[in-house]
């Protein structure tokens, strides 16, 4: 795969699973993983995602409901895009 300015991207041999994870909905640069296994790949999005919401809710001015809670989890769903190459 290449992208312009023949900066050359490698992807991993066996990978069967990309993992696109966003910060926000305007992060140009998102994280990107590769994954051989389905459980590898599903491990890593749910730490990924508790520790982001323990990261909002532990820097929250203010205490967090569960109505609260169930937006950021829902939020942070949203920002993950999982693909089967």
């Amino acid at each position: 795969m290449t992208i312009s300015k023949n900066i050359q991207l490698e992807l991993p041999l066996n990978a069967k699973y990309k993992v696109t994870y966003a910060i926000d909905y305007l992060d140009s640069n998102p994280t990107i993983k590769y994954f051989d296994e389905w459980y590898d790949m599903q491990d890593y999005v749910q730490d990924e995602i508790q520790r982001r919401i323990d990261f909002t809710v532990q820097h929250s001015q203010f205490t967090i409901s569960e109505d609260e809670y169930k937006e950021i989890e829902e939020y942070e769903n949203s920002l993950i895009k999982i693909e089967e190459l």
